[in-house]
């Protein structure tokens, strides 16, 4: 969906019959959920979002079109299927490269709201000192290991994008009732890991993610909490939906400050 601001993107699911089907809905922000109120007439799919919001859509030349509407407001919508992304394991992978060299932002932009970027190397760590600005790779990536590491205090949230599109949580809120599909260590709003580890806030942590397509595996302290599972789509924040394009990380900074990073590292598959 192209906005003032620039492209933003969505997800859309759709499963079962025609006769019975069961649909979701992951929006620019926030979390995939269910869809309760829609209708399917031919091949006419209209969804109520919310409140004066819908969204229209028909098949297209292979793809759909359509409009999402907001009250008084239309913005055309495109939709591309979503790629298989089914990859073998690679045989072999390069020797970690350093992604932050622990003396300043070489490598790294500020985006979403630059000017008020409160990134900054202190100590030889990443800190967003306050919330302000996301910032992101400038190099992009396929499939990787990843390996960083986080201290992230009591009420603070942030998270970690892979490819630029799926977000790894990093949070700590003292008391938070939310599932466990949007906690530390979780693919926001759509895995849950499992242990499900206590809480460390204002330690040191170490995450090690491997993502081959679509199949993740995330390893926070030693410990696996996502072993091998598939992502279905694209996690709120995506910076596109062109999933089967290489993308950068980037590390969420306009939700809170506090949160510091050390030793981001990246291996790829050897050629």
């Amino acid at each position: 969906m192209e906005t003032p601001g620039g492209t933003r993107a969505m997800w859309l699911g759709v499963y079962g019959s025609a006769a019975a089907p069961e649909i979701h809905f992951q929006p620019t922000g926030g979390n995939v959920y269910p869809v309760k109120t829609f209708k399917l007439e031919g091949e006419r799919l209209e969804i109520t979002l919310g409140q004066n919001s819908t969204l229209e859509l028909k098949p297209a030349g292979g793809k759909l079109a359509g409009t999402f509407r907001r009250g008084q407001n239309s913005t055309a919508v495109t939709g591309e299927p979503a790629p298989k992304l089914d990859r073998p394991m690679p045989k072999e992978w390069t020797q970690p490269e350093p992604l932050f060299n622990g003396k300043d932002l070489t490598g790294w932009e500020p985006i979403g709201n630059p000017v008020n970027s409160r990134w900054v190397v202190r100590n030889g760590n990443l800190l967003n000192e306050e919330k302000g600005a996301n910032l992101k790779s400038v190099r992009k990536f396929d499939d990787f290991k990843l390996h960083f590491e986080v201290k992230c205090p009591d009420d603070a949230n942030s998270g970690f994008y892979l490819r630029g599109r799926y977000e790894v949580q990093i949070e700590y809120h003292p008391g938070s009732t939310a599932p466990p599909e949007r906690k530390m260590a979780s693919v926001y709003g759509r895995i849950a890991p499992k242990p499900e580890l206590p809480p460390t806030p204002g330690q040191w942590e170490t995450f090690d993610i491997t993502l081959v397509g679509r199949t993740l595996t995330v390893v926070r302290n030693g410990t696996t909490v996502i072993d091998r599972q598939e992502i279905e789509g694209i996690t709120g924040g995506a910076l596109d939906g062109h999933e089967g394009e290489p993308g950068p990380f980037y590390i969420q900074g306009d939700h809170a400050g506090g949160i510091e990073f050390r030793n981001i590292t990246v291996s790829v598959p050897r050629r």
